[in-house]
């Protein structure tokens, strides 16, 4: 290798010197590989490091087998200012760094407690912006074809109590396979050369031991807590949506917040806002129901008022009812309009158009536009959509003159 990778050395080493051993000049970046780097590369499931390097911001970090490649937010005249050979400073964004610490030992010890429960294997791990995810697969154990919420809720109990143990997380790295597939891995070598081991708690009885390459707290408290979301079958396997660190805090306090929102508003208590809660979608309910069948009311009343009074363009105005209950309304009138009637829903400026003897959708293609409408529809039944309340009468006039 020819970049000395210090995050494997010292996770918590924040700031140090390097000195740049090439640049590459891109288009909207310059890109620099250095002798040695704090910064950790995207691998694994984890995002790369952030912070700055010669006092300019890191905007990614890459790795080839040799090398460390840090893309740096510079035009190429401020990349002139920098040459090989030369020493700069490099600053970790911590934060960050310890955010994706937290929340990949979290993963490690989650992923580890399905195994040691249920034979879970993690087949998929993903670290986004609001939660991770691991896949699952039951491969291990007969016993279990599926992953409960109960199930779930008993991983992420034994998952915490990893986490309250303050276990020793250790790291180890081994040039080949051989001395490392002596330890307790939960999952299978995947390479066969430089070799990464994680491993939470003690090797007699570990919380979790797994390859990875990721950066990881020196002990398993500094997780802070892991909270489990949702389960969801995916592809044969069992997605789990979780989080961990002080991300899972945040959105803990967030979510009480919303719930002591909603006991407040519910005049409710913990114990019994799901009660009080159903009760109100129960009166909702009744409500809708009430609503609903009034309007059924007026509406049948409505089309045996206009069928009573029906008569050549016909126009009736409207201010409560919906444009859907005037559909219904203008269906229950086919057969029975002499040329056209007009029903208009006044919140929208919308004109429905209903006739047996013309083309009611023709008639608002090649008149609506001319007051700047828009709308459409078959030969029975159009809409036409105005801006202002005054082309909707102006509009009606027009298509009134033009079926005389």
């Amino acid at each position: 290798m020819n970049t000395r990778r210090l995050f494997k050395e010292d996770v918590y080493l924040q700031e140090t010197t390097a000195k740049i051993t090439n640049i590459i000049k891109e288009p909207d970046r310059t890109v620099i590989t250095l002798d040695q780097t704090l910064f950790f590369p995207t691998g694994g499931g984890q995002s790369c490091d952030k912070g700055t390097l010669g006092g300019f911001d890191v905007v990614d970090v890459y790795e080839t087998p040799d090398e460390i490649f840090h893309a740096i937010a510079m035009d190429e005249a401020e990349a002139d200012k920098l040459q090989i050979d030369d020493e700069v400073v490099l600053k970790l964004d911590w934060t960050h760094r310890f955010d994706n610490m937290q929340r990949h030992c979290g993963e490690h010890i989650l992923s580890g407690k399905f195994y040691e429960l249920y034979g879970g294997v993690n087949r998929g791990f993903h670290m986004g912006d609001d939660y991770m995810t691991i896949d699952i697969s039951l491969e291990d154990d007969p016993a279990y074809d599926k992953i409960t919420w109960e199930m779930a809720k008993a991983a992420e109990l034994a998952t915490n109590q990893a986490i309250w143990a303050n276990l020793p997380v250790i790291t180890r790295h081994f040039e080949d396979r051989k001395e490392a597939e002596n330890l307790p891995l939960r999952k299978k070598l995947a390479f066969d050369e430089d070799i990464t081991i994680v491993c939470v708690g003690a090797i007699e009885n570990p919380a979790d031991c797994v390859a990875c390459c990721g950066t990881h707290p020196s002990t398993s408290g500094q997780v802070g807590m892991v909270k489990l979301y949702k389960v969801e079958s995916n592809k044969g396997m069992f997605r789990i949506y979780f989080e961990a660190g002080e991300r899972a805090f945040r959105q803990y306090q967030e979510r009480f917040d919303v719930m002591t929102t909603l006991e407040n508003k519910l005049s409710a208590g913990f114990a019994d806002l799901l009660d009080k809660y159903q009760a109100q979608q129960d009166k909702n309910k009744g409500v809708r129901d009430e609503l609903y069948h009034l309007k059924k009311w007026v509406v049948a009343k409505e089309i045996d008022d206009i069928k009573s009074q029906m008569c050549p363009a016909f126009v009736r105005k409207y201010d409560k009812l919906s444009i859907n209950d005037l559909l219904d309304v203008g269906k229950e009138l086919k057969g029975l309009i002499p040329t056209v009637a007009f029903l208009v829903h006044e919140p929208s400026n919308t004109v429905l158009i209903f006739t047996d003897k013309h083309d009611a959708g023709k008639l608002v293609k090649e008149n609506a536009d001319i007051y700047g409408g828009k709308g459409g529809g078959n030969k029975n039944s159009a809409r036409a959509i105005f801006s202002k309340a005054e082309y909707v009468d102006t509009f009606i006039d027009l298509i009134e003159k033009h079926i005389r």
